[in-house]
């Protein structure tokens, strides 16, 4: 009795738990909150456990500075929970921020989760959404959302193709009728190309760069195809060769070579989801194209490239970076459509 109390005086949410960013979606407010999903803890003196000092913006921005006795952790890997406790933590933070920090709400919640989740990551999630304060939660899966989000009509019996692009993941899915009909995901999206970044100036140049100056030459600079204009930036980091400072300055080309092999591994993903669907849905594609949602389809050229290797139209929603978010929104106010897509 409680909870139906609570759930009067709190509005529903929509949230994508994703590996780089949580993005919140209230119901009759729009998008509220998007941040990065970092979470930084201090270690409690007399071993009490750990402290949370921060969440989002503020503990990205202590990402690889911190001292020995502040933490600043992803608890999301690869699109799965791996640190239970401050998930929980993290999931209590935009609850409570989505409430004008009142903790006597009990909000519905709509969270989207990949498709490659086992039962035990489902259980995961949905135990920490209710321990942070849910009254109720719905899990849906990436695609679907994105779908939903980029204004396709996942009811209709007509093929749609999306490839969302994340942090942590790749989703490749075909979805008719309110259902996935085909799908593939692999570990692979912005962190992988980050980290491809990181090897291939380290192998070049012998220089250590961090992660934030990783992402940072990948958003200005980095490219999935040949360019004739060609673009330079500064790239700083540490000389492995004799510790010191050093700066390097590298081009397009030379991102475009660092990102070869995460783009590939997307490229062949979506080759291998177009050989597993039925020929009445591929020959609905060959019309309608196919769809491109998530952060990671931001890099620059992604779309010509995959136009060229899959002689397919490719789309881009009008905002990547938001759609699985503004799906599970759209979501929230359609609740027969929302038992439709939940996943049980």
């Amino acid at each position: 009795m409680l909870d139906s109390i609570a759930g009067l005086f709190s509005n529903d949410l929509a949230i994508d738990l994703g590996t780089a960013n949580t993005l919140v979606y209230a119901k009759g407010k729009g998008m509220i909150c998007s941040e990065p999903s970092v979470v930084a803890v201090a270690d409690e003196k007399r071993g009490r456990g750990e402290r949370v000092l921060a969440v989002g913006h503020q503990a990205k921005e202590m990402v690889g500075r911190t001292p020995g006795s502040i933490r600043a952790v992803r608890p999301i890997k690869e699109g799965v929970i791996a640190d239970f406790e401050i998930t929980e933590a993290m999931l209590r933070y935009f609850i409570q921020r989505a409430h004008n920090r009142s903790k006597l709400v009990r909000p519905r919640i709509v969270i989207c989760v990949p498709p490659c989740i086992t039962s035990v990551e489902k259980r995961a999630v949905r135990e920490s959404a209710l321990s942070a304060g849910a009254r109720e939660v719905f899990l849906i899966e990436e695609p679907m959302a994105a779908a939903i989000g980029a204004g396709l009509d996942v009811t209709a019996p007509t093929g749609n193709m999306v490839v969302d692009i994340g942090g942590g993941t790749t989703d490749v899915a075909v979805i008719s009728l309110a259902g996935i009909v085909t799908s593939r995901s692999i570990r692979t999206g912005g962190d992988k190309m980050d980290e491809g970044i990181i090897n291939y100036v380290k192998r070049k140049y012998n220089m250590l760069v961090g992660e934030r100056s990783a992402e940072a030459v990948k958003m200005q600079i980095g490219c999935a195809s040949p360019q004739t204009k060609t673009m330079s930036m500064e790239l700083k980091g540490r000389d492995l060769v004799n510790g010191i400072p050093k700066v390097v300055v590298t081009n397009n080309e030379e991102m475009r070579e660092a990102l070869l092999e995460p783009i590939h591994s997307i490229i062949e993903t979506v080759h291998l989801t177009l050989e597993r669907t039925p020929p009445e849905l591929a020959a609905d594609i060959v019309d309608r194209g196919i769809m491109l949602v998530g952060g990671g389809s931001l890099l620059r050229d992604l779309d010509v490239l995959l136009r060229e290797e899959t002689k397919l139209p490719i789309l881009r929603s009008e905002d990547p970076f938001t759609a699985v978010a503004h799906g599970a929104g759209k979501v929230l106010d359609n609740l027969p459509l929302l038992r439709d897509v939940a996943i049980s």
